[in-house]
This record gives C-alpha cells, sequence and structure tokens, in this order.
C-alpha cells in the first residue's frame, strides 16, 4: 500500500478545492457588487447566479471525493481513482488519469470512473487485460501497464 499516491492525489483534489471555494467568494463578491438599481438592471445577475450554482454544485461534489479519498487505501498494482495508469491498446503505452475533471493533469487525457474503459480497469491489477465495451456492439480491450 502507497501513502504517497493517495497523499499526492488528495492534495491535488484539496488544491483545486481551494481554488473553486476563491473563485466562488470572487463570483460572490461581484454579484453583491452589482445588485443595484431597479429589477430590471438586477435581471442581468441571473448569468452571475447560474454560475454561482454551478460552483456550489463543483465544490459540494469535490468535498465528497475528497471525503471518498480520505476513506479509500490505495494498493499498489491496482488501478484506483487518482492514479496515472499507462495503458496499451495495441498500439504501444499510453498514459492516463484515472478520476474527475478535477483530478485532471496537464498533459494526460482523463479517463472517468463512471465511463466504460473507467469501470473496467479500476480494481483490475498491472498486466491484466480488460474487456470494455464503449457502445452497443462494440468490444475493446486494454492491457494494463502500470499505475502510479
Amino acid at each position: 500500500m502507497t501513502l504517497t499516491a493517495g497523499n499526492d492525489r488528495l492534495t491535488v483534489l484539496e488544491g483545486r478545492l481551494v481554488a473553486l471555494r476563491a473563485e466562488r467568494d470572487q463570483a460572490l463578491a461581484e454579484t453583491r457588487a452589482e445588485a443595484v438599481g431597479d429589477v430590471v438592471d438586477r435581471a442581468t445577475n441571473v448569468e452571475a447566479s447560474i454560475r454561482q450554482a454551478i460552483l456550489e454544485e463543483r465544490i459540494a461534489a469535490l468535498e465528497l471525493e475528497i471525503a471518498a479519498a480520505q476513506r479509500h487505501e490505495h494498493v499498489d498494482g491496482v488501478v484506483s481513482v487518482g492514479d496515472t495508469v499507462s495503458l496499451d491498446f495495441g498500439d504501444g503505452p499510453e498514459s492516463f488519469t484515472i478520476g474527475s475533471v478535477e483530478q485532471a493533469v496537464a498533459g494526460l487525457e482523463t479517463i472517468t470512473p463512471t465511463s466504460a474503459l473507467g469501470r473496467a480497469i479500476i480494481g483490475a491489477t498491472v498486466g491484466e487485460t480488460v474487456s470494455y465495451s464503449p457502445r452497443k456492439g462494440v468490444t475493446l480491450s486494454a492491457k494494463i501497464l502500470e499505475t502510479a
């Protein structure tokens, strides 16, 4: 079991949470500053209100993701959410991050846990070849080369 991988994942998520909270606070301050005038003037704040609601949803989802990550023990050689994984689809190794948009890493594509490929590889071990169906009637396979 590697605590470093779990700690790195938590550090990324907590950093994103801090950034989202700062963005929310800034959006809230801007909305309050613009909340003057009559009803027609305030109607222009609809977009700001929608942005605020989206930020609140992302923050809530990220808080749940952090709580789940804190409860999860990472095991070396087993694909988990937050890992960087190297897969071979038959054309050589390709690297991906496993997780949500909040866990995306610059330079790597992200595989979400709820995607067909994500469901197939989470919990699989290094060296294992998994099959998945990205759409009806199509079955593909990928070999797990390594996780980090």
